[in-house]
């Protein structure tokens, strides 16, 4: 619609100044101004995520819901922290039990009758559930020797060996792919 078809007559609100603006469009915003609201986002939320994770781990505790594991819904107390004058012993390793279940191998190479039966009886007497006895064959080690998989089999091992007096344990998958091989080449209770 022009300015002539107007069919009002003009009044003061028709009249402008020359520093106003005129209608209702804008001058156009700087690109600053549109982007500084994202930019803050984009800085703000991360340091406030950082600041709320370092708050809830700062104690050192790993659960952050503050319930035990073992159910039940106790909260857990937190740990003393640690000052400057105040020094923490280590914390001492509980020893691993043996793994008496653990399948353990009796192999006479001494050629002495009866030596494997024999020695299968004293692991059985101390507790071994799965010993086994049978005949050594070539190559034989030079001294008796009980042979594991793996260092996990270490602590069981070990009790094999007080348990007989055989002080040679060497790791051997080839030997003892699953559980305890011992080889005897001599009688353990003569020497």
């Amino acid at each position: 619609m022009s300015k002539a078809d107007y069919p009002y007559p003009e009044d003061e609100f028709d009249v402008s100044s020359p520093d106003s603006p005129r209608g209702v469009h804008r001058a156009p915003r700087s690109a600053w101004s549109r982007w500084w609201p994202f930019l803050a986002v984009l800085v703000v939320v991360p340091a406030l995520a950082f600041a709320a994770v370092s708050y809830l781990t700062a104690g050192g505790d790993s659960s952050i819901g503050g319930t035990d594991d073992a159910g039940g819904g106790a909260s857990q107390t937190p740990a003393p922290t640690e000052t400057a004058t105040q020094t923490e012993a280590p914390a001492e390793e509980v020893p691993a039990a043996p793994a008496l279940e653990t399948p353990v191998q009796v192999l006479n190479g001494a050629g002495i009758e009866g030596l494997a039966t024999r020695v299968t009886g004293e692991l059985n007497a101390v507790g071994f559930t799965s010993v086994t006895a049978g005949n050594a064959s070539a190559p034989l080690p030079a001294a008796s020797t009980i042979y594991i998989g793996s260092e996990d089999l270490r602590v069981t091992a070990d009790l094999v060996a007080t348990t007989l007096g055989v002080p040679t344990v060497e790791v051997n998958i080839g030997t003892a792919p699953a559980g305890i091989v011992l080889v005897l080449v001599s009688d353990p209770a003569v020497g």
